[in-house]
C-alpha cells in the first residue's frame, strides 16, 4: 500500500492549502472501490462527459448532487423481497457513492440514463470578469498633456 505524506506541502506552499487538500483527498479516493466503473471524456475545450455503468438501476434509484465543487452520484437499490435462486450472480447491483471533484466554474448541464449508462454532461462557464478581453489602443491624442478629469479639445 502506497501512502504519500503531503504535510510538507502545507508548510511550504502559502495560499495553496486548497490545492494540497485536493491532492490529499485524491490520494484517499484512489484506494476506494472501483464500483461502479466510469469514463471521463473531454468533448470540447470547455465541455466534459462522465459515463457511469449503472446496469440494473432505475432512474428513481439514482441521485446526482453538485455542491461546493463536489459532484456526488449515488445509487440506492430498492429492497428486493423476492426470493431468487441464482446459479451465478455477476451483476453487483449494490449501493454506491461515487464522488468527483469539480474544478472552479464547472457546472452540471445535463444527465441521462440509457442502456445501463448514466451520462452526466459538464461545462466550464467562466464569469465575464474572468474571460480574456481585448483592450483598444488609442493612438490619436497625446495623453501626456491631458490633466486628469479634463477632456481633450
Amino acid at each position: 500500500m502506497r501512502t504519500i505524506d503531503l504535510s510538507p506541502l502545507y508548510r511550504s506552499l502559502v495560499g495553496f492549502d486548497r490545492l494540497a487538500a485536493q491532492l490529499d483527498a485524491a490520494a484517499k479516493t484512489e484506494a476506494a472501490s472501483g464500483y461502479p466503473p466510469y469514463n471521463i471524456e473531454r468533448t470540447d475545450e470547455n465541455s466534459y462527459r462522465i459515463e457511469i455503468a449503472v446496469a440494473g438501476f432505475k432512474p428513481d434509484e439514482l441521485s446526482i448532487e453538485a455542491k461546493e465543487g463536489l459532484l456526488t452520484v449515488s445509487g440506492r437499490k430498492a429492497a428486493n423481497d423476492e426470493a431468487k435462486r441464482y446459479l451465478h450472480r455477476g451483476l453487483a447491483e449494490r449501493n454506491f457513492d461515487r464522488r468527483f471533484q469539480l474544478a472552479d466554474y464547472v457546472v452540471v448541464t445535463d444527465a441521462a440514463l440509457a442502456d445501463g449508462l448514466l451520462t452526466i454532461s459538464l461545462k466550464r462557464e467562466l464569469p465575464e470578469a474572468l474571460k480574456p478581453r481585448t483592450i483598444p489602443i488609442n493612438a490619436g491624442a497625446d495623453s501626456s498633456s491631458l490633466i486628469e478629469g479634463e477632456k481633450a479639445a
